[in-house]
């Protein structure tokens, strides 16, 4: 069975944590690296907001539809659209014609951030 053309509109990157460690030999946890970069297709499955601790939670799941392909776990992470998926299970199909990664998206502040920016020497910063 193939699958039909343009079933596939979006593309993602997979990628996986690099076990990089710093000059001592410390693992930095936001080490990711490129995988693969795909396409799929992203259906969101659900929505909701609950309120735990006084705050607002909100979580997104969704389901990321590829080609099949082999090596992908539950380790990795989805990037699409600018937001971080973390890859929660891996659902082959049993016809071996693509694989559906169900993915929750990251709260912003467990997403990396972004690097800083550098500071602007301009006229020393006092005035």
């Amino acid at each position: 069975m193939s699958i039909a053309q343009g079933s596939f509109p979006h593309r993602v990157a997979i990628q996986r944590p690099t076990g990089a460690q710093d000059s001592w030999g410390t693992p930095e946890p936001q080490g990711w690296e490129d995988v693969a970069l795909v396409w799929s297709n992203v259906r969101f499955q659900s929505g909701s907001e609950s309120i735990r601790a006084g705050a607002d939670v909100s979580i997104v799941r969704a389901s990321v539809r590829i080609r099949w392909r082999t090596g992908i776990d539950a380790g990795m992470r989805v990037q699409f659209g600018g937001q971080v998926f973390d890859i929660e299970a891996v659902l082959p199909s049993v016809d071996r014609t693509y694989v559906d990664l169900v993915c929750k998206l990251l709260p912003v502040t467990d997403a990396p951030a972004p690097p800083a920016p550098e500071p602007d020497p301009g006229d020393g910063g006092w005035g």
